[in-house]
């Protein structure tokens, strides 16, 4: 199989049989072997009937069915888990992003072996209250991350099959897939920009609610980058450096007060001192910091039914 299409929907019934047809006529150009993978988030409106339809209708296409929905990520993950190409292109339903930008992105992981390739959609037909925040995500990504990529979340992304096969899709990760690559050893990543087109059908089905979720996935991810394997060097540094201030502050605290009593010069209790409690909360926080430094060495970070979702139907596969 040379290329398998990966196509997340959440009621999308007005569009994705022109998607799929239009997917169809540029890749029947291209003479390869391909399937187009559905994956039905939980749809109340209809579009798993028409999945249903197609696939019966078309061999190459293929669809799964969430029970309920689960969110983009979930369905990205079992997408990947499905998908038998070489090259994996990963596109939304809604027809904003445009099938025949396959070709090149197909040629630049094929060809030009690179391991990923972003679309970067340069000009956006979206309102200013989803591009400005975008643009604020996407440079803190930047920093972050160290990959030079202007749009992490666009939808529109290729890839080469050993990098979806070897990464864990979750939560809002989504967005960060590119940095989730590159934590997984695949560094040839690169952007191509891509048309963007007007959302012709429904509404965007993310709400203000995703920028929060995003941010912070993105301290998850750069923390699981950073620590993921090695927790304690994170929490265990920062323990160890609050209890050793505390335990200096201290020592210096008692030291003050023998020194007073051995030469009989009175001072007051060191309880009734503010910095003998702030010293002794510091050694306190230090300790705990380093014991949850310590378990966090002693238990995976990855739970065992993370990824298990309730497939409902599943057809062609």
């Amino acid at each position: 199989m040379n290329l398998s299409i990966v196509v997340p929907l959440y009621n999308e019934v007005e569009s994705i049989v022109e998607l799929k047809d239009w997917v169809s006529r540029v890749v029947a150009k291209m003479n390869i072997a391909y399937e187009i993978i559905f994956i039905d988030d939980g749809s109340n409106d209809g579009s798993w009937g028409l999945v249903e339809e197609m696939a019966a209708a078309h061999k190459e296409v293929l669809g799964i069915k969430f029970r309920r929905n689960y969110g983009k990520s979930a369905a990205l993950f079992s997408g990947f888990k499905a998908a038998n190409g070489d090259v994996v292109i990963t596109m939304d339903a809604d027809l904003q992003d445009n099938p025949d930008e396959i070709p090149a992105l197909y040629n630049m992981i094929a060809e030009e072996e690179y391991d990923l390739v972003s679309g970067w959609k340069q000009k956006r037909h979206d309102p200013i209250g989803k591009t400005l925040p975008s643009k604020l995500f996407n440079r803190t990504a930047r920093v972050i991350s160290g990959i030079k990529l202007h749009d992490f979340n666009c939808g529109l992304k290729a890839y080469k099959k050993d990098v979806v096969k070897n990464i864990e899709v979750y939560g809002e990760m989504h967005r960060y897939i590119p940095i989730l690559a590159k934590r997984s050893g695949f560094n040839n990543i690169t952007e191509k920009v891509v048309i963007h087109r007007e959302r012709q059908y429904g509404v965007s089905k993310f709400g203000m609610e995703r920028f929060l979720k995003g941010f912070l996935d993105l301290l998850s991810v750069s923390f699981i980058s950073k620590f993921g394997k090695k927790p304690m060097h994170l929490f265990g540094g920062l323990g160890t450096l609050m209890f050793l201030v505390g335990f200096i502050a201290s020592s210096y605290l008692g030291i003050n007060k023998l020194y007073h009593v051995y030469h009989g010069i009175k001072m007051q209790l060191l309880t009734t001192s503010p910095y003998f409690y702030i010293a002794l909360t510091s050694m306190v926080i230090g300790s705990q910091l380093f014991l949850a430094g310590f378990l966090a060495e002693l238990v995976s970070r990855n739970s065992p039914d993370r990824n298990q979702y309730h497939i409902e139907k599943e057809v062609n596969l």
